[in-house]
């Protein structure tokens, strides 16, 4: 049995693997004599689910060690209870009027002092106290919580009903010797540890008169906030529904009937998510499915799904995910930072994605490590704040590739990871502009050359584009772009190679094609050879959802800025599509050159997933998404099945 009178202080590795928790252990003070004597009441003993099977163990050890510790694999998780299980949350103030960002957020289950979970109050940490049988009739006893009171929230089940702890609350002789239960919520997320590591220490102590005083504790940690990764399976699709009757509108309403239809076929039956009420069609870019999880009463795993807002306060769309999706077990966590930032399109959510679990030169992402991008050549990078809230989850360090040359900016423009049968369980599918030349050159050797470069029907509106396959190699700086664009995406391929240790072997290379954007190509006086709205600015007929953003917002405010030449996807780009199953995926409808009646990014397209085991079908997103400098992926988002325990 272990003994009771303790005092520690551990240390634990720093690093992205385990967090530096430690706190005090029980003491025995007074007069108490040991707890072997003959008469004595045992000392007071705190259990809590260490061992994380969703049971206290009070009989034997399980739960023991560690008690006093929080690492990635073992120690008691509480959640940060930020959902609304009852929609009780205002979503507008008197008259209807709209809510500040600050009055949504501030309502959650964890903002009042009660239980909000229902009967099995699943959102609740349990901790337990070992039965006392010998207490003398005096004996009562007292609770605290002696680290991160500030962050959490002490329940109490007395009669069968959860009532708050506070200072004042005793616990009785007859609780004591039968045993309490207490339940533990936390009421956020960490946010930076330098204010606070996510720990809740919970501390009984027993008093019998004045005679004796013991007393123990056991520490929690709020579960860490993690984002999904792709070898978690689909199990709902978001996207937005631009309303209205203007030619965008019906445009867009069409790619969303379209898209339900390829996700009812991937076997995701669950409905759209449907944003509708702010018009901002690029549905990846406002908002990034997290979760936080730990194992609950009975052993059945309690997840809760976390909304988390771009940090682009002036952008109206997150506001949806308030108003619209938090409920049961759903939160939403957006972060404040109105400094003006570096590059307003970095904060987007497109540009944070997610490698799947690896293990690799001595350093281990058991939940998957972020990857974000940011401008090395301009130094720009994402918000500090976004930034420290990332990292201070201490599971999933954020890597930076180079995003210099994109226009928008975004690491979904030229990298994805894909599952695979193979021992690590997914691939790198990365784009590749060199194939893309390597199909036109081919076609214009075999006398090809006059072909259009694109099969896309034109609109009153927008007109087709013109070029042939000749005039586009014949561009000097279409060529000479793909080329720089193929150099900067093989020195990412090697930072994620060296970092996860992947090989070239399991690097999916898809043809694309990358053109410069409108900005870039009126600095150098050429004209761009397609039309481009631009996801960071809009045509206000056509695209009228989308909001001056990114990289041109950025240099008109940073004259001295070096005028780095930008690209975006010239033909459809289709790593930028989604994974809706693990063989299905959805690319956008290629529109490329049609040579004997097959379009040629198509079939090579198709051909390089097929190989990996991927059926592929693809839906056209040309001038809803792709002349905005986004594709399919962009404009959608995904939830998946975070269940599984991420600490194994």
């Amino acid at each position: 049995m272990r003994s009771r009178v303790r005092i520690r202080s551990r240390l634990y590795p720093a690093g992205s693997l385990v967090l530096a928790l430690a706190a005090a252990g029980s003491v025995l003070a007074g007069t108490a004599a040991p707890a072997s004597a003959a008469g004595s009441p045992a000392p007071a003993d705190l259990r809590a689910d260490v061992n994380r099977d969703g049971r206290v163990d009070l009989g034997g050890d399980s739960d023991t060690s560690g008690e006093d510790g929080w690492s990635v694999g073992r120690g008691t998780l509480v959640l940060p209870n930020i959902d609304d299980d009852t929609k009780r949350c205002p979503v507008s103030g008197p008259g209807g009027r709209p809510l500040t960002d600050a009055k949504l957020a501030a309502c959650n289950d964890a903002t009042d002092k009660k239980v909000n979970g229902g009967a099995d109050a699943s959102d609740l940490a349990r901790v337990r106290s070992v039965p006392m049988p010998g207490l003398p009739a005096d004996a009562k006893g007292s609770l605290k919580l002696t680290t991160g009171g500030k962050h959490a929230h002490l329940f109490l089940k007395r009669s069968g009903k959860w009532v708050l702890v506070t200072s004042t609350t005793r616990l009785t002789a007859a609780e004591l010797r039968s045993g309490a239960e207490f339940g533990v919520e936390a009421t956020d997320v960490v946010r930076d540890t330098a204010k606070w590591d996510g720990r809740v220490v919970v501390q009984l102590t027993v008093t019998s008169g004045a005679r004796a005083t013991t007393s123990d504790s056991v520490t929690l940690r709020v579960a860490p906030l993690l984002t999904q990764h792709h070898l978690q399976n689909t199990q709902q699709v978001m996207v937005t529904e631009v309303q209205g009757e203007g030619p965008y509108s019906r445009l867009q309403q069409k790619f969303v009937k379209e898209l339900a239809t390829e996700v009812k076929k991937a076997g995701v039956t669950t409905p759209l998510v449907k944003f509708t009420k702010y018009a901002d069609p690029w549905a990846q870019d406002f908002v990034e499915p997290a979760y936080v999880s730990m194992t609950g009463p009975g052993g059945k795993r309690q997840v809760m799904r976390v909304m988390l807002r771009s940090a682009q306060p002036d952008r109206d769309a997150g506001r949806e995910l308030f108003e619209k999706v938090r409920g049961r077990d759903v939160g939403v966590v957006q972060v404040t930072d109105r400094a003006e930032p570096d590059d307003w399109s970095l904060n987007s959510m497109g540009n944070l994605e997610t490698i799947p679990p690896y293990a690799h030169g001595g350093r281990s992402f058991p939940a998957g490590r972020i990857i974000q991008g940011w401008r090395k050549d301009s130094g720009a990078r994402t918000s500090k704040v976004m930034s420290t809230l990332l990292k201070s989850q201490g599971m999933q360090d954020p890597l930076l590739l180079d995003t210099s040359w994109l226009g928008v900016g975004h690491v979904d423009e030229f990298v994805q990871f894909l599952p695979a049968d193979t021992p690590r369980g997914w691939r790198i599918g990365i784009a590749d502009p060199q194939a893309g030349l390597r199909l036109l050159r081919d076609a214009k050797s075999a006398g090809h050359g006059r072909t259009k470069m694109f099969s896309v029907p034109g609109r009153s509106d927008t007109p087709a584009p013109k070029e042939t396959i000749d005039q586009a190699l014949a561009d000097r700086h279409l060529v000479a772009d793909n080329e720089m664009a193929a150099r900067r995406i093989a020195a990412n391929l090697e930072i994620l190679k060296r970092e996860t240790g992947v090989t070239d072997d399991e690097v999916v290379r898809v043809p694309a094609l990358y053109t410069r954007d409108s900005e870039a190509a009126a600095d150098s006086g050429q004209e761009v050879p397609v039309p481009r709205l631009t996801r960071m600015g809009a045509d206000a007929d056509l695209v009228g959802a989308l909001k001056d953003r990114g990289q041109q917002k950025w240099l008109a405010g940073n004259p001295a800025a070096p005028r780095t030449v930008t690209t975006s996807a010239y033909v459809p780009g289709a790593v930028n599509g989604v994974l809706l199953g693990r063989d299905r995926y959805l690319a956008p409808r290629q529109w490329g050159p049609v040579i004997d009646g097959k379009d040629i990014f198509t079939e090579a397209v198709g051909a390089v997933y097929r190989r990996v085991g991927l059926k592929v079908s693809y839906i056209d997103d040309w001038y809803t998404y792709h002349l905005g400098m986004g594709e399919v992926h962009c404009g959608t988002n995904t939830l998946r099945d975070a269940s599984a325990a991420w600490w194994r």
